[in-house]
């Protein structure tokens, strides 16, 4: 059976408390566990599947077609352990299932309560495969005090005190604010977070603290005499050059000897971090560097393509460079002296979205692109606009466009030829799926791993090193299968369709130096260790065009 660990936040939201638990969940493993790493959210959205980027970032999506908080892909890429559905949940999927329930009679006439109704529905999902690792580690959403993550906080409670003393302990990660007129760390926000957290139940075994400089002796023997926690298990957690020193800084601060002794193991077995001490030399030492641009609609906030920004550092530590990425909004390249501001990239990646805003400048981009000969990775909608740019511009259909722009396409005023229609109907698995444009939008997209089989001696089968893969999808639109003939007439090729036939799932320009789209999202499975083929691939072509800019 597991032991539970549980993180929980207090003082500022924002700390990094999914890095700090995807961290630690690396050690663990470096010392010979197996780990599992979970998300409980306190919103009410039944997942972040329909809220705005601007809003909270990127959706993560799991292989079993979860929509999912962005931390699960700081877990995937720390621990390479694929999440699942399993382990994200939100309050909106709690009440969900205790509302669904009621509905069925399954409470048998109760009145359904926070306690025990709630309490229990989320005891239940924490102890979902408990008997499959070593460690679960529980990720508290929020911040201590909030009104909303009250039930977790109770629900985690009474789940410590149901399983047997010494298989649970509970993390909380604070902020230590610098005074710079007082010249000095101030310890009473963390004082103050943990009374909170005391004052409903719960005590930490360790505390992580946030902080800009390292913690002296003397705040760190006050911290640990009002937080009532062991010297020795009060950790520093400074700012980082890069996320991928994050496993080795908490070692040396201690982080997993501290849990390890608070499970009272001892003697721990010994960690190998050689893994770890690979990748920082990679990313501390590079051999050059390229510019990447991303020609995006959510450029504002980098959260927005973070599990991109972090394949393309895959993709550089792959290839020992150091990957410089520059955010562009796609509405720049409306204009008619945008294609000037692509100058001087090795790279240009356009990547998903939704919605028409944009969509002309990516058009260009992708055009720049490919008439340049200047390396593309188009992905999701970036390989839609590099098949719609292909359709003006080779094919002859000068008002190209997608459905998703045009609902009216079919009709007599369309104002494009949808060359991207809105998928009807696939299958998954063994059954069919069908949706249609009016359905609810949440859950609701073609979601999770889909098999691909890859065309023998294209491009990607050789970067892929296989014909058969299977990529994980987050979208309602595809490629029209019926304009393929016409579009491989002009230069393109399809080199990656669904096992049926039906949906195209790569495109690529064979007599390009490298211009490859996708129609799923690759970045999603990349790792530090363990780098996406396309990644890799792409970054070495930046690094070829670097040579000749």
């Amino acid at each position: 059976m597991a032991r539970f660990i549980f993180i929980t936040g207090g003082v500022v939201s924002s700390l990094g408390k999914g890095l700090a638990s995807a961290a630690l969940g690396s050690l663990l493993q470096a010392r010979g566990y197996s780990v599992r790493l979970r998300k409980l959210d306190p919103y009410l959205n039944v997942d972040p599947g329909t809220m705005s980027p601007f809003e909270h970032g990127e959706v993560f999506v799991t292989d079993d077609g979860a929509e999912t908080d962005l931390d699960l892909g700081h877990y995937e890429r720390f621990t390479g352990v694929a999440a699942r559905k399993t382990d994200s949940i939100s309050s909106g999927r709690i009440y969900q299932n205790v509302l669904d329930k009621e509905r069925r009679g399954d409470y048998l006439g109760k009145t359904i309560q926070v306690i025990p109704h709630v309490t229990n529905e989320i005891k239940d999902f924490i102890r979902i495969g408990e008997d499959e690792v070593d460690f679960m580690l529980c990720e508290i959403g929020g911040t201590v005090g909030d009104i909303e993550g009250l039930p977790f906080f109770e629900a985690i409670r009474q789940f410590s005190q149901e399983k047997p003393a010494g298989d649970c302990i509970f993390i909380h990660l604070t902020l230590l604010p610098w005074i710079a007129a007082a010249g000095e760390l101030k310890t009473k926000p963390t004082q103050h977070s943990v009374k909170e957290l005391r004052s409903i139940g719960l005590a930490p075994d360790v505390l992580v603290c946030r902080a800009q400089t390292p913690i002296p002796p003397k705040e760190r023997e006050k911290l640990a005499l009002f937080c009532n926690v062991r010297p020795e298990r009060v950790i520093a957690a400074l700012d980082l050059n890069s996320i991928y020193e994050a496993p080795l800084v908490y070692h040396e601060e201690g982080l997993d000897q501290a849990v390890l002794d608070a499970f009272r193991i001892s003697p721990a077995p010994r960690p190998n971090l050689d893994k770890w001490l690979d990748v920082a030399d990679a990313v501390h030492n590079p051999d050059g560097e390229v510019r990447i641009a991303i020609v995006g609609k959510y450029t504002q906030l980098e959260d927005a393509y973070k599990s991109i920004n972090e394949a393309l550092t895959h993709g550089g530590i792959a290839n020992r460079v150091k990957v410089r990425v520059e955010w562009i909004d796609a509405e720049v390249f409306e204009a008619d002296d945008a294609p000037a501001k692509l100058e001087g990239f090795h790279g240009i990646l356009v990547p998903g979205g939704f919605g028409e805003r944009g969509t002309e400048g990516k058009i260009n981009a992708a055009r720049f692109a490919r008439e340049r000969k200047v390396p593309y990775l188009g992905i999701c909608l970036g390989m839609q606009m590099a098949v719609i740019e292909a359709a003006r511009n080779l094919l002859g259909i000068e008002n190209a466009g997608s459905q998703e722009f045009d609902h009216e396409a079919k009709g007599g005023n369309a104002r494009f030829e949808p060359v991207i229609f809105h998928m009807s109907e696939w299958v998954e698995g063994n059954r069919t799926i069908k949706r249609d444009v009016a359905d609810d939008k949440g859950g609701t997209m073609r979601l999770g791993a889909y098999d691909a089989v890859l065309t023998p001696g294209s491009r990607v089968a050789e970067i892929y090193g296989d014909t058969d893969i299977a990529e994980r999808h987050r979208h309602r639109y595809e490629v029209d299968i019926k304009y393929r003939e016409r579009l491989e007439g002009c230069g393109v090729r399809f080199s990656g369709l669904s096992p049926d036939g039906r949906l195209p799932e790569i495109m690529e320009l064979p007599d390009h130096p490298w211009f490859v789209g996708v129609q799923f999202h690759p970045e999603l499975k990349s790792k530090p260790f363990d780098p996406h083929p396309l990644f890799r691939s792409f970054v070495e072509a930046a690094v070829r065009q670097s040579r000749l800019v």
